[in-house]
């Protein structure tokens, strides 16, 4: 009998040894979302902002002055959660998720709003810093305000704004009709281990040439009411996005 109730207590021991070892190895920790921005592989802060020196490839000249967009949907997070990346201000540049366990994700995320979720004026924070769509767009918010020069066919500098929303077929003023542009980042799958960031990069070149190649000459400006032009947008964004560093 003695034997018997000393064989159980080993295997107690082992095995709660067993899970104190485990959980030392693999505690999990937070994941911190580092979102960098380039073009083409060259690293853009904003010391790089009101030069032209970018080339799109299309060929024309170009220069960054604003460039803000707002992620949604998280799903480290509950589903209703949001981040205003502005890189002008460096502001959201990092959004750290604590008390992640120790697991292997699928890190996703939507860029812009679902239709949904894009209730005109119901998020005070992006309401103060003006990322509303006008109402006679449907209201709701920007998914992307992008604005710079460029230099024209004239050798002239001109203004551009690349800014996407939700597309609106406005040839009925009364009867809008509306497309949710808004997609989703799947960045695959990340081993959570200890205090881990991952960096999430956006190639902003990639919103003038794939698969649509961008004319600044032709789309430059009053881009929120044309339908067909934020259908382009929405395309092109599909490879803005991909996975960089992590380090744990």
């Amino acid at each position: 009998m003695k034997k018997i109730v000393s064989l159980f207590l080993i295997v107690i021991l082992f095995s709660s040894c067993k899970d104190d070892v485990e959980c030392c190895v693999n505690p999990g920790g937070s994941v911190t979302l580092k979102f960098t921005h380039n073009w083409n592989g060259t690293p853009i802060t904003e010391a790089d902002f009101n030069q032209l020196k970018f080339t799109n490839a299309n060929g024309d000249q170009l220069s960054i002055e604003k460039l803000r967009y707002v992620i949604t949907n998280i799903n480290l997070l509950d589903t209703k959660n949001r981040n205003l990346v502005d890189l002008g201000q460096n502001t959201g540049l990092s959004l750290t998720i604590p008390n992640q366990k120790a697991d292997l994700i699928n890190l996703k995320f939507r860029f812009g709003f679902k239709d949904e979720d894009n209730t005109d004026g119901i998020y005070q924070d992006l309401n103060t810093v003006n990322f509303n769509v006008p109402n006679m767009l449907g209201g709701g918010y920007h998914y992307m305000q992008f604005d710079g020069k460029f230099v024209a066919a004239n050798n002239q500098e001109a203004g551009f704004n690349y800014h996407a929303i939700r597309a609106v077929n406005r040839t009925d003023p009364n009867n809008l009709v509306f497309k949710d542009t808004s997609f989703e980042v799947d960045l695959g799958e990340i081993e959570i281990i200890n205090d881990t960031t991952i960096e999430i990069k956006m190639n902003v070149a990639e919103w003038f040439k794939n698969p649509n190649t961008w004319n600044l000459n032709e789309l430059n400006t009053v881009l929120m009411p044309n339908f067909d032009a934020q259908i382009l947008m929405n395309e092109n964004g599909q490879s803005v996005f991909s996975l960089g560093e992590i380090t744990q």
